[in-house]
């Protein structure tokens, strides 16, 4: 049985997971990326190949330590996908977009397809039923946008996102989150909706650590996957490891 370590690297959090074959068996949340840790959890997993994706400037010996104990792959614009990319400068496709629309081909072939990933930015990223990867948008994150209110005003606080938010705000908290979870929720309706009434046989999918916060405020029919981009990558080692 193979096991695959994936890696993600993101502004916010950098999380590893463990599956075996093709089922996804353990995510991990790392307090680091120093290299020492990763060395514990290839102790803890012993994985037999590993793809790392990354947004940050992590330590330049990890993936030569990666390299040296399993079949490692570096995700980058040289990867081998299962879609393509035809837009300006491919090279500077983040590496989790890059995942993320491997995942939708992998899970949702043949549909247009609108993944929304809710890090640090939000992320729309637009795949054609032809697998081919146009773009999409970026916005502030939910934590992007409370952090941007505190730090460039004199008097708004700086507060932590919460799931039972009000329409009408009652206090200066309550009116903040009404303004940035809500706020939030509308924007991604809008996108999908925007997104259906141009392309037939479309899906969304949802993804990142935010979706507890912005599910439940969503009028759209959407599929919600905290796992998505995992499951992306352990679909682009399978395809430049085997």
């Amino acid at each position: 049985m193979e096991r695959t370590l994936c890696l993600d690297f993101g502004n916010s959090r950098q999380k590893a997971a463990l599956f075996e074959t093709a089922e996804l068996k353990e995510v991990r949340i790392l307090a680091d990326t120093r290299t020492d840790t990763v060395e514990r959890l290839l102790h803890d997993w012993k994985p037999d190949r590993c793809i790392l994706s990354s947004v940050i400037d992590h330590e330049a010996a990890l993936p030569v330590l990666l390299d040296q104990r399993t079949r490692f792959h570096l995700l980058n614009h040289r990867t081998r996908l299962n879609f393509t990319t035809p837009v300006g400068k491919p090279e500077s496709i983040g590496a989790d977009r890059l995942a993320l629309c491997s995942a939708a081909v992998h899970f949702y072939p043949n549909q247009n397809n609108l993944i929304i990933a809710l890090g640090t930015c939000v992320t729309y990223n637009f795949i054609n039923r032809d697998h081919a990867f146009l773009g999409g948008g970026i916005s502030a994150g939910l934590s992007m946008r409370l952090k941007a209110m505190h730090h460039q005003t004199a008097l708004l606080p700086l507060i932590e996102p919460k799931t039972d938010v009000p329409l009408v705000g009652y206090d200066t908290e309550t009116n903040m989150l009404s303004g940035s979870v809500l706020g939030m929720a509308h924007e991604i309706d809008g996108f999908i909706e925007s997104y259906r009434e141009r392309y037939a046989n479309f899906n969304a999918v949802l993804t990142g650590g935010d979706i507890p916060y912005l599910v439940s405020h969503l009028k759209s029919e959407i599929f919600a996957d905290p796992d998505f981009l995992f499951k992306g990558l352990y679909a682009i080692a399978a395809h430049n490891l085997n």
